[in-house]
Protein backbone atom coordinates (compact mmCIF):
# COMPACT_ATOMS: atom_id res chain seq x y z
CA UNK A 1 0.00 0.00 0.00
CA UNK A 2 1.18 3.64 -0.82
CA UNK A 3 -0.15 6.87 -0.66
CA UNK A 4 2.04 9.84 -2.67
CA UNK A 5 2.27 13.63 -1.83
CA UNK A 6 4.44 16.19 -3.14
CA UNK A 7 8.16 14.65 -3.12
CA UNK A 8 7.55 12.15 -0.95
CA UNK A 9 5.70 8.71 -0.46
CA UNK A 10 4.42 6.64 2.20
CA UNK A 11 4.86 2.51 1.78
CA UNK A 12 2.83 0.63 4.17
CA UNK A 13 2.47 -2.73 4.80
CA UNK A 14 1.62 -5.35 7.91
CA UNK A 15 2.13 -8.52 9.29
CA UNK A 16 0.66 -10.91 11.56
CA UNK A 17 0.66 -14.24 12.59
CA UNK A 18 -0.74 -16.59 15.49
CA UNK A 19 2.80 -17.72 16.30
CA UNK A 20 1.81 -20.98 18.65
CA UNK A 21 -1.16 -19.94 20.35
CA UNK A 22 -4.52 -21.49 19.67
CA UNK A 23 -6.19 -18.38 19.09
CA UNK A 24 -5.69 -14.81 17.19
CA UNK A 25 -5.52 -12.02 19.41
CA UNK A 26 -3.34 -9.50 17.83
CA UNK A 27 -5.24 -7.10 15.57
CA UNK A 28 -3.25 -4.66 12.99
CA UNK A 29 -4.16 -2.11 10.32
CA UNK A 30 -2.90 0.90 8.07
CA UNK A 31 -5.28 3.24 7.24
CA UNK A 32 -4.60 5.86 4.69
CA UNK A 33 -6.40 8.81 4.80
CA UNK A 34 -9.32 8.83 2.06
CA UNK A 35 -9.27 12.57 1.66
CA UNK A 36 -5.79 14.02 1.90
CA UNK A 37 -2.89 12.42 0.29
CA UNK A 38 0.40 11.59 3.01
CA UNK A 39 -2.04 11.30 5.54
CA UNK A 40 -1.93 8.04 7.20
CA UNK A 41 -3.01 6.11 10.58
CA UNK A 42 -1.25 2.96 11.42
CA UNK A 43 -2.62 1.33 15.08
CA UNK A 44 -2.24 -2.50 16.65
CA UNK A 45 -3.57 -4.31 19.49
CA UNK A 46 -2.46 -6.77 21.45
CA UNK A 47 -5.68 -8.49 22.94
CA UNK A 48 -5.74 -10.62 26.63
CA UNK A 49 -8.03 -12.42 28.50
CA UNK A 50 -9.90 -15.18 27.67
CA UNK A 51 -9.58 -17.23 24.79
CA UNK A 52 -12.20 -14.51 23.17
CA UNK A 53 -12.07 -11.80 25.36
CA UNK A 54 -8.47 -10.56 24.06
CA UNK A 55 -9.66 -10.71 20.13
CA UNK A 56 -12.77 -8.96 21.04
CA UNK A 57 -10.56 -6.16 23.08
CA UNK A 58 -8.38 -6.07 20.35
CA UNK A 59 -11.08 -5.26 17.59
CA UNK A 60 -12.61 -3.18 20.03
CA UNK A 61 -9.37 -0.28 19.28
CA UNK A 62 -9.34 -1.01 15.34
CA UNK A 63 -13.22 -0.20 15.42
CA UNK A 64 -12.44 2.74 17.35
CA UNK A 65 -9.53 3.78 15.43
CA UNK A 66 -11.40 3.50 12.11
CA UNK A 67 -14.42 5.61 13.20
CA UNK A 68 -12.10 8.43 14.15
CA UNK A 69 -9.89 8.53 11.21
CA UNK A 70 -12.94 8.53 9.08
CA UNK A 71 -13.90 12.08 10.81
CA UNK A 72 -10.36 13.53 11.07
CA UNK A 73 -9.61 16.42 9.42
CA UNK A 74 -5.48 17.04 9.52
CA UNK A 75 -6.39 20.66 8.82
CA UNK A 76 -8.59 21.00 11.58
CA UNK A 77 -8.18 18.50 14.05
CA UNK A 78 -5.02 18.02 16.77
CA UNK A 79 -3.39 14.56 15.81
CA UNK A 80 -2.37 14.05 19.73
CA UNK A 81 -5.83 14.70 20.55
CA UNK A 82 -7.53 12.31 18.32
CA UNK A 83 -4.83 9.78 19.15
CA UNK A 84 -5.50 10.03 23.00
CA UNK A 85 -9.14 9.83 22.20
CA UNK A 86 -8.89 6.56 19.87
CA UNK A 87 -7.28 5.17 23.60
CA UNK A 88 -9.37 6.57 26.03
CA UNK A 89 -12.96 5.88 23.73
CA UNK A 90 -11.35 2.09 23.15
CA UNK A 91 -10.61 1.68 27.01
CA UNK A 92 -13.93 2.56 27.75
CA UNK A 93 -15.65 0.24 25.07
CA UNK A 94 -13.59 -2.77 26.35
CA UNK A 95 -14.74 -2.26 30.10
CA UNK A 96 -18.42 -2.11 28.61
CA UNK A 97 -17.77 -5.40 26.88
CA UNK A 98 -16.28 -6.70 29.89
CA UNK A 99 -19.40 -5.97 31.83
CA UNK A 100 -21.96 -8.22 29.26
CA UNK A 101 -19.08 -11.45 29.32
CA UNK A 102 -18.02 -13.55 31.31
CA UNK A 103 -14.00 -12.39 30.44
CA UNK A 104 -11.80 -9.73 31.24
CA UNK A 105 -10.75 -8.46 28.50
CA UNK A 106 -7.67 -6.31 28.25
CA UNK A 107 -5.69 -4.64 24.99
CA UNK A 108 -2.11 -2.71 24.57
CA UNK A 109 -2.77 0.08 21.88
CA UNK A 110 -0.14 1.26 19.49
CA UNK A 111 -0.24 3.66 16.85
CA UNK A 112 1.07 6.17 14.97
CA UNK A 113 -0.43 9.03 12.81
CA UNK A 114 1.58 10.45 9.85
CA UNK A 115 0.38 14.17 8.44
CA UNK A 116 0.72 15.71 5.33
CA UNK A 117 3.64 17.36 6.37
CA UNK A 118 5.38 14.00 7.62
CA UNK A 119 5.06 15.17 11.35
CA UNK A 120 4.17 12.27 13.04
CA UNK A 121 2.41 11.56 16.56
CA UNK A 122 3.01 8.00 18.30
CA UNK A 123 1.37 7.16 21.21
CA UNK A 124 0.71 3.73 23.07
CA UNK A 125 0.00 2.25 26.24
CA UNK A 126 0.66 -1.62 27.45
CA UNK A 127 3.68 -3.09 25.85
CA UNK A 128 3.35 -3.10 21.94
CA UNK A 129 6.53 -0.88 20.74
CA UNK A 130 6.60 1.79 17.98
CA UNK A 131 9.92 2.44 16.72
CA UNK A 132 11.36 5.51 14.31
CA UNK A 133 14.33 4.06 11.84
CA UNK A 134 16.39 7.12 10.05
CA UNK A 135 18.07 4.59 7.46
CA UNK A 136 18.68 1.75 9.73
CA UNK A 137 19.67 3.48 12.70
CA UNK A 138 17.03 3.12 15.40
CA UNK A 139 16.13 7.19 16.73
CA UNK A 140 13.68 6.73 19.72
CA UNK A 141 11.02 3.81 20.87
CA UNK A 142 7.95 3.75 23.04
CA UNK A 143 8.94 2.56 26.41
CA UNK A 144 7.07 -0.26 27.33
CA UNK A 145 4.14 0.17 30.94
CA UNK A 146 5.38 -3.19 32.33
CA UNK A 147 6.88 -4.53 35.51
CA UNK A 148 10.58 -5.23 33.95
CA UNK A 149 10.45 -1.91 32.17
CA UNK A 150 10.11 -0.46 35.68
CA UNK A 151 12.64 -2.88 37.02
CA UNK A 152 15.31 -1.92 34.05
CA UNK A 153 14.07 2.53 34.94
CA UNK A 154 15.35 1.73 38.54
CA UNK A 155 18.96 -0.13 37.54
CA UNK A 156 18.03 -3.81 39.11
CA UNK A 157 18.21 -5.14 35.78
CA UNK A 158 19.59 -4.63 32.35
CA UNK A 159 17.50 -4.46 28.91
CA UNK A 160 18.75 -8.22 27.55
CA UNK A 161 17.83 -9.56 31.53
CA UNK A 162 14.13 -7.99 30.89
CA UNK A 163 13.79 -10.22 28.09
CA UNK A 164 14.35 -13.60 29.89
CA UNK A 165 12.54 -12.05 33.10
CA UNK A 166 10.03 -14.78 34.01
CA UNK A 167 7.58 -11.63 35.24
CA UNK A 168 7.97 -9.92 31.56
CA UNK A 169 4.24 -10.54 30.82
CA UNK A 170 3.35 -8.50 33.50
CA UNK A 171 2.20 -4.89 32.40
CA UNK A 172 1.35 -1.79 34.51
CA UNK A 173 -0.91 0.07 32.03
CA UNK A 174 -3.16 -1.43 28.70
CA UNK A 175 -6.68 -0.79 27.97
CA UNK A 176 -9.95 -2.31 29.39
CA UNK A 177 -9.05 -2.01 33.37
CA UNK A 178 -9.78 -0.63 36.49
CA UNK A 179 -7.12 2.02 36.25
CA UNK A 180 -7.44 4.60 33.17
CA UNK A 181 -5.19 3.52 30.64
CA UNK A 182 -1.46 5.81 30.26
CA UNK A 183 -1.13 8.14 27.46
CA UNK A 184 1.96 8.61 26.59
CA UNK A 185 2.65 10.87 23.37
CA UNK A 186 4.95 11.79 21.37
CA UNK A 187 5.80 13.95 18.69
CA UNK A 188 8.23 14.01 15.59
CA UNK A 189 8.53 17.07 14.11
CA UNK A 190 9.25 15.91 10.91
CA UNK A 191 9.81 12.30 9.26
CA UNK A 192 12.86 12.22 6.29
CA UNK A 193 12.73 10.47 3.30
CA UNK A 194 14.43 6.75 4.15
CA UNK A 195 12.45 7.15 7.65
CA UNK A 196 10.32 4.20 8.82
CA UNK A 197 7.98 3.57 11.73
CA UNK A 198 7.39 0.56 12.93
CA UNK A 199 4.71 -0.58 15.19
CA UNK A 200 4.77 -3.91 16.57
CA UNK A 201 3.76 -6.20 19.11
CA UNK A 202 5.66 -8.21 22.16
CA UNK A 203 5.46 -11.70 20.37
CA UNK A 204 7.79 -9.71 17.44
CA UNK A 205 10.03 -7.02 19.40
CA UNK A 206 10.90 -9.54 21.77
CA UNK A 207 12.97 -11.22 19.14
CA UNK A 208 15.30 -8.66 17.60
CA UNK A 209 17.84 -6.34 18.90
CA UNK A 210 16.76 -2.30 17.63
CA UNK A 211 20.32 -2.70 15.22
CA UNK A 212 18.76 -5.69 13.87
CA UNK A 213 15.27 -4.71 13.38
CA UNK A 214 16.92 -1.48 11.80
CA UNK A 215 18.95 -3.01 9.50
CA UNK A 216 15.81 -5.55 8.13
CA UNK A 217 13.68 -2.65 7.87
CA UNK A 218 16.13 -0.69 6.10
CA UNK A 219 17.73 -3.20 3.56
CA UNK A 220 14.67 -4.67 1.95
CA UNK A 221 11.55 -3.05 0.63
CA UNK A 222 8.79 -2.52 3.19
CA UNK A 223 6.65 -6.10 2.37
CA UNK A 224 9.84 -7.98 2.30
CA UNK A 225 11.03 -6.63 5.22
CA UNK A 226 7.89 -7.33 7.15
CA UNK A 227 7.46 -11.01 5.52
CA UNK A 228 11.40 -11.43 6.95
CA UNK A 229 10.83 -10.51 10.66
CA UNK A 230 7.66 -12.89 10.79
CA UNK A 231 9.91 -15.59 9.65
CA UNK A 232 12.46 -14.81 11.92
CA UNK A 233 10.48 -14.33 14.96
CA UNK A 234 8.67 -17.91 14.25
CA UNK A 235 12.56 -19.51 13.67
CA UNK A 236 13.70 -17.95 17.13
CA UNK A 237 10.08 -18.67 18.85
CA UNK A 238 11.47 -22.31 18.00
CA UNK A 239 7.79 -23.41 19.13
CA UNK A 240 6.96 -21.35 22.00
CA UNK A 241 6.03 -18.01 20.01
CA UNK A 242 2.86 -16.05 20.80
CA UNK A 243 1.07 -14.16 18.33
CA UNK A 244 2.55 -11.49 16.56
CA UNK A 245 2.18 -8.36 14.55
CA UNK A 246 3.62 -5.35 12.82
CA UNK A 247 2.69 -1.92 11.02
CA UNK A 248 5.33 -0.83 8.91
CA UNK A 249 5.20 3.09 6.82
CA UNK A 250 8.47 4.00 5.32
CA UNK A 251 9.01 7.55 4.29
CA UNK A 252 10.11 7.00 0.15
CA UNK A 253 10.95 9.30 -2.61
CA UNK A 254 9.28 9.59 -4.96
CA UNK A 255 10.65 8.12 -8.18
Amino acid sequence: MSTATTGFRLTATTGIHRGDRAYQQDQVEVIPHDRVPGCMLAVLADGMGGKSGGRKAADQVLLTAQQLFERYAPSRDDAAETLKQLVLEAHLMIKLTAITSEEEPHSTAAAFLISPGRECDVIHAGDSRVYHFRGADMVSRSIDHSYVQRLVDEGTITEDEANSHPQSNLLTGCLGTNQDPPLTHRRIDQLEIGDTMLACSDGLWHYFTPRELGAIVHALPAREASEMLVSKARQRARGGGDNLSLAMVRVDPLS
